[in-house]
Formats: C-alpha cells, sequence, structure tokens
C-alpha cells in the first residue's frame, strides 16, 4: 500500500495495471490526465430527490375558469369566436397587395407619375446637400429617402394585404405557440411554496419546515392538500395553533396524517390537481356547437360540480365505469386522504373500481373472506328512523310516485316490530329474526309480546297487536316486506348483516370522518338482493348526511349502476344532498331503467347530466327537454349569380373566381333570431361520435355550462 492510498500493481492480482509513475518532486507531471471529479455520492446510491416538479406544480398558474374548465395551466380565450379570413382569400389578397405595391413603386422609379414625390426631400432639406460633391453623401441622402418611400409604400399595402395576420397565423408565432412558455419565478409574497398564511400567522418556523420539504423533494400534492386542510381546521378554531405547528415543525411533510397512515394511492389512473380539486375526464371538442371559451380545453370536475350529483347515461361499453366513475372514485379517495372528503364507492363486484388498498374499508357481500360487513340499519338506535330506511330499501321500487304510497304503509309495519324488538333485546332482529316477524311466525311473536309484558312495555304492546290485527288482511305489506327479506336471508349471506355484535359492521353514520369505503354488491346470482343493498346504501347515506355535524367535509356517493335505484325517496333525498356538503354519481344504463314518472324529477334534481354516445332517441328525448331550448341567429343567404355582358366584366369575374374560389354572385342576407333544442333527440343518438360525451354542468354557487361535447378519450 501506498502513501497515497493505491495498490502497487506488481502481483497484486491476476491482471495487474501499470500506475503511471509521477516526477520526481512529487508533482503531478502536465501531460498527466487530470483526475476525475470526486462523485457526490457513494456508487450504488440512488440519486437525492429534486423538488423542481412539485414546486413547478404548485406554482402553476391556475386562473378562474368557466364551470367544468381544467384550470391547470389554463389560458382563457375570448367568449366570441373572432372571425377568420379564408387562407386562399388571405394569402391571395396579400399577393395582390404586393403587386400593386410593386407597380406603384415600378411607376415612381421610371418617372411615369412625374417627380413629384421627391418634392419633400428638395422642400426640407439645403440645396448643397443635394448638389454637393460629396459623392458618398448625395448617394446616402438620395437612396436613404428612396428606401423610406419604398418602406412607406410596403406598410401600407401591408396593411391593405393583411400580412400581419399571415405572420401570427404561418409565421413562428404560430409554430411558438404549442411551445410551453418559461413562467418567470413568482415574488417571495406571491409564492405558493413559502407558505406565506402561515407565516403571517405568525407560524414562521412551520412555513420554514414546509419550504425545505417542498423543494427538497420530500412533498407531494396530497400532503399540500392535506396540510392546507388542516390549516382551515386552525383558521375555523377546529384545532389549536400550537397543535398545527408543533406537528409541521416534528413531522414536516408528513404531518397531520390520515388515519390510514397514507400519503398517495398505489396507482393513479387520471390527472389530478389537488390545488383546485379537480380531475381531468377529458377534452371539450373543437366543435361549433361549443361555445368558443370551452373548445379544445380541459374538463376538470371536482367537488364544486359534484356537490350537485352527477348522473352519467349510456350504454354498455360507452365507458361509464371505466372513463368517469372509477377516476371520479379515485379523486375522492385523493381528497380523502387530505381530509377533505369522505367516499363510498358501490359497484358490482368486479367491475374495475380500483385495487383494495385505496380503500380504508372494503365490504363484499356474500363473500366468506370479507372482512367487513354491512349494518343494515345505518347504526341507528331509532326504531323508527331503521324502519323508514329498510322500507325504502325493501319496497321503494314498488311504491307511487307520490306520498302515501307503499313505501310509508311498510315504515309503519316495520316500526310496530322494530320497536317492541330492541327493547327486549336491546337490538334490531337479525334477517332471519325479521322475517319470521314480518310472516307471523306464533312463536317469535309471542316470545316477544311475553318479553314486552314482563318488562311493563304497555305503548309497544300496543303496536305488537296492532301488527297481529294486520297479518293476513288484505292489502297488507308484510308479505311483501318478508318476501323482500327473504332475498337477502340466503345461505350466501349467512355470516352478513349480522346484529349481535360479533362482527365488524361498517356504518354511514362514519361519514363525519375522511373515510374511503368501497362495497362490493353480489351481482352475479342476485341481482335482485343487488338492488335492495343498492337502495339501502343509498337511503343510508341520505339519513347519514342530514345529521352530520361537521359538514365542511364532502361527502359522496358513487354509485356505478342505478338500475332499480331510482325511487321517489331517493330523488327527494338526492335534491337534499346539496345543502348538506354532499353529492352522489349515479350511472345507468338507460333512462328506462327508472321509471317513466321519475325521470324528468331525477334529471331536474341533478345538476351535471352527461348522455354518452351510443343514447336511444326516446332517451335523447328527455334529456333534449331538461336541457331546453336557446335563442339563435339564423341566416338565410340567398345567392343569384351574376352574368357578365361584355369582355371587361368577364375579365372580372375571372379574376374574382381565381381569388376567392367561386362564382361572382349577387347575395341576400336576411338575419332572424328564431328558438332552437341546444341539443335535438337525434343528434344525441347519432351525431354523438365513439367515445365522447355531451355533458352539462351546474355548480354549488349556481353557476352553470351548456351542453358541451366532450372527448373522454382526450
Amino acid at each position: 500500500m501506498n502513501s497515497d492510498g493505491t495498490q502497487d500493481a506488481r502481483g497484486t492480482h491476476a491482471n495487474p495495471v501499470p500506475r503511471p509513475a509521477g516526477p520526481p518532486d512529487g508533482r503531478p507531471s502536465p501531460d498527466m490526465p487530470a483526475a476525475p471529479p470526486r462523485p457526490a455520492r457513494a456508487p450504488g446510491m440512488p440519486p437525492l430527490p429534486d423538488g423542481s416538479e412539485f414546486v413547478a406544480w404548485v406554482r402553476a398558474p391556475r386562473p378562474e375558469a368557466a364551470p367544468g374548465v381544467w384550470r391547470f395551466g389554463h389560458r382563457p380565450r375570448p367568449e366570441e369566436e373572432p372571425e377568420q379570413i379564408p387562407a386562399r382569400q388571405l394569402l391571395s389578397g396579400a399577393v395582390i397587395a404586393f403587386l400593386v405595391g410593386w407597380l406603384v413603386w415600378s411607376l415612381l422609379w421610371n418617372g411615369y407619375l412625374g417627380g413629384w414625390w421627391v418634392l419633400p426631400l428638395e422642400l426640407f432639406t439645403p440645396d448643397s446637400w443635394r448638389h454637393s460633391g460629396d459623392r458618398v453623401g448625395n448617394a446616402f441622402l438620395w437612396y436613404g429617402y428612396y428606401t423610406l418611400i419604398a418602406l412607406i409604400i410596403m406598410v401600407v399595402v401591408g396593411r391593405l394585404g393583411r400580412w400581419n395576420e399571415i405572420w401570427r397565423r404561418y409565421g413562428p408565432p404560430a409554430w411558438r405557440g404549442t411551445a410551453p412558455v418559461n413562467e418567470r419565478p413568482p415574488a417571495p409574497e406571491d409564492d405558493p411554496v413559502q407558505w406565506n398564511q402561515l407565516r403571517a400567522a405568525g407560524a414562521t418556523e412551520a412555513a420554514d419546515r414546509l419550504a425545505a420539504d417542498a423543494r427538497r423533494g420530500l412533498m407531494r400534492d396530497v400532503d399540500h392538500a392535506r396540510i392546507a386542510r388542516a390549516w382551515q381546521g386552525v383558521r375555523s378554531g377546529r384545532h389549536s395553533l400550537a397543535t398545527f405547528t408543533g406537528a409541521v415543525v416534528k413531522d414536516g411533510s408528513a404531518a397531520c396524517l390520515h388515519p390510514s397512515g397514507a400519503r398517495d394511492l398505489p396507482g393513479r389512473l387520471a390527472r389530478h390537481d389537488l390545488v383546485t380539486g379537480q380531475v381531468r375526464l377529458g377534452t371539450t371538442a373543437d366543435d361549433a356547437r361549443n361555445p368558443y371559451a370551452y373548445r379544445g380545453t380541459g374538463l376538470g370536475l371536482g367537488p364544486d360540480l359534484l356537490g350537485t350529483s352527477l348522473l352519467a347515461v349510456g350504454p354498455p361499453g360507452s365507458g361509464k365505469t371505466g372513463g368517469i366513475v372509477w377516476p371520479l372514485a379515485e379523486s375522492l379517495c385523493l381528497h380523502a386522504l387530505a381530509g377533505r372528503a369522505a367516499v363510498v364507492v358501490v359497484g358490482a363486484a368486479g367491475a374495475g373500481l380500483g385495487p383494495v388498498d385505496a380503500y380504508d374499508v372494503v365490504v363484499r357481500i356474500g363473500h366468506p373472506d370479507s372482512v367487513y360487513d354491512l349494518d343494515l340499519y345505518g347504526g341507528t338506535t331509532d326504531p323508527d328512523e331503521a324502519a323508514a330506511v329498510l322500507a325504502e330499501a325493501l319496497v321503494g321500487d314498488l311504491a307511487d310516485p307520490h306520498p302515501g304510497g307503499d313505501s310509508r304503509r311498510s315504515t309503519t309495519v316495520l316500526a310496530q316490530l322494530l320497536g317492541p324488538f330492541r327493547a327486549v333485546h336491546g337490538r334490531f332482529p337479525s334477517v332471519p329474526e325479521l322475517r319470521q316477524l314480518l310472516d307471523g311466525a306464533r312463536g317469535p311473536l309471542d316470545a316477544l309480546r311475553k318479553g314486552l309484558e314482563d318488562a311493563g312495555q304497555a305503548s309497544l304492546l300496543r303496536e305488537l297487536d296492532a301488527r297481529e290485527r294486520q297479518t293476513g288482511h288484505p292489502g297488507d305489506v308484510g308479505g311483501v316486506l318478508a318476501d323482500r327479506v327473504a332475498l337477502l336471508d340466503r345461505p350466501a349471506f349467512a355470516g352478513f348483516f349480522d346484529t349481535s355484535g360479533q362482527s365488524r359492521p361498517f356504518s354511514l353514520r362514519a361519514l363525519d370522518h375522511p373515510v374511503r369505503v368501497r362495497i362490493d354488491l353480489p351481482a352475479r346470482g342476485h341481482a335482485d338482493a343487488s338492488r335492495i343493498l343498492a337502495r339501502l346504501v343509498l337511503a343510508q347515506f341520505s339519513a347519514s348526511v342530514a345529521v352530520r355535524e361537521d359538514r365542511s367535509l364532502f361527502a359522496c356517493l358513487v354509485l356505478d349502476d342505478a338500475t332499480g335505484v331510482i325511487t321517489p325517496e331517493a330523488v327527494r333525498g338526492i335534491q337534499r344532498l346539496r345543502s348538506g356538503n354532499a353529492g352522489a354519481v349515479l350511472t345507468l344504463r338507460t333512462l328506462d331503467d327508472a321509471p317513466r314518472a321519475l325521470r324528468s324529477p331525477l334529471l331536474g334534481a341533478i345538476g351535471c347530466r352527461m348522455a354518452l354516445s351510443g343514447l336511444t332517441p326516446w332517451d335523447g328525448q328527455d334529456f333534449a327537454e331538461v336541457w331546453g331550448k336557446e335563442w339563435i341567429e339564423a341566416r338565410d343567404v340567398t345567392d343569384r349569380q351574376i352574368i357578365a355582358e361584355t369582355p371587361a366584366g368577364k375579365a372580372v369575374h375571372m379574376l374574382r373566381r381565381v381569388i376567392t374560389g367561386n362564382a361572382p354572385t349577387a347575395r341576400a342576407v336576411t338575419v332572424r333570431q328564431v328558438e332552437r333544442e341546444r341539443w335535438s333527440a337525434s343528434e344525441l343518438a347519432h351525431g354523438v361520435p365513439p367515445g365522447h360525451a355531451v355533458l352539462s354542468l351546474t355548480s354549488v354557487k349556481g353557476e352553470h355550462a351548456p351542453p358541451l361535447l366532450v372527448d373522454l378519450r382526450g
């Protein structure tokens, strides 16, 4: 081993490499190659995290825009489309203007127009300049004046020929329009990376820690949204400033974690912007039927639009689950990790609603390996409330679309049994026990009566007596309820809907917390039971949202297939979601899956309506009616060809045909205001390309977006 730390090459290994000898004095030789620079880190170590991408994402412009516009990096467009000259007419006019300018200059230069055009030079310059013996100065004076006159002619003909429009449309500005614009770093007081709102409140240490984590690449978009949500809690008084500051200084970007400890989803399918809360679903088509301000912009949906609920109607294969439901569910799960939302996703098992790791609670009804169970009564202890929700689930689809239908009578029947049973047993009945009570079995009813008599519950005894008197009478709905409960009393569901406390039932009362829930319905082989459970979840969701204490948390129910779920009470419940900072996302294969009398109320109760490609004309008629009509300016143009009689006229007409591409005509234009459907039923059925949809939007603030043709694949 030498003094410089190198190993002598002589015989130390199988293939010795000779070491170059240095000069005798120990100084490096001038002709020796320079030593390589010292590496910044040990070989094999991963590169240090770089926060430039995250910082650029935070600093990206997000201007205010119309509802549904993807605001990340959006560049606003004018409301009206500017009038654009056809390319052929523009280019031919420019060429003709150039030829006219060339002709004028030629006439001036050759003296055909006289010498008047040099009069300004003679008036404003002394004779000694024009007639001096200095040939260089004299040439500079005269040719400079000639150049000035040529430039004036060029400017005039350039304006007449619209050369500037050709430059903007076909020149370098058009090439640079697609290149990214390098934004200058914002001022420190406007830099979102600095967390100036925390500094203004005195939390300087927390702001410094977050800014450092952002620049070091330790912060993600979910972390940014989660800490911003926690800061809102501090400003509203739910949390103390000292607790928030201590947590941020200690944990940095990992502070205020979701109860699951997750800081992101296992994978992402769509593009998300958690600053605005939007998820990008596609691109608004560059179509004449779309407003000019929307054409070519991204389509982004967030809680501000989902708060009015969304209904998507399209046949199988039109992209409802993969293009709409899963991106929205993914966005809501990210919001839940940020502490902003609670989401419940309901669909058939294997429908492709995301991986299990993306959810906190996964209820797989009918699957023996399911960790969680579903609370049949929604976690309530009030028999009347439990009876109302359960009646809606069991026979809500049989109720008339007006008050006083079977749903109300079914609620009374169930309340007459649930109240006495809970008073005796301290819990609600299981599915087999409820079925026996509705069937009027003497053994369970006698045991229930004896328990009430021993407890001295006279009022509940009267309820039980009324139920026994109604059993078996014409018009009694107990038999219908028993038949519907029998659909849940199957061997596949033997371990579910337990009320004895031996399982882990999930209740929608948990929507006070940022929870991510997925409920898999046993659609295969148990279609009727799946519809009952879907109505049950929707009824429990509507009831739970109405009694939440913290309504700053957005709650959303995503129902992949709402077939058989649309009932009069469901429509009324959807109408009430908006006031509780909640919304629902529903999909249907066709509006025929909803009762005819409820289609118009359903479309009226939902703020965001989407008609996908492949819609039937009768479904398109319902959408056309709810979207209404608009006043447009109709132009009736009458063209009459002009026939030239003279050779000169024929030559002029030929020149016009070469320039414009059309025969010379005399045009008569009649302009009038007419009322026309925004989208007709025929256009919705046959004019929507595959992979596209027509979508109208309404925000919780009441802002509207007209029906837009959207490319869901963009």
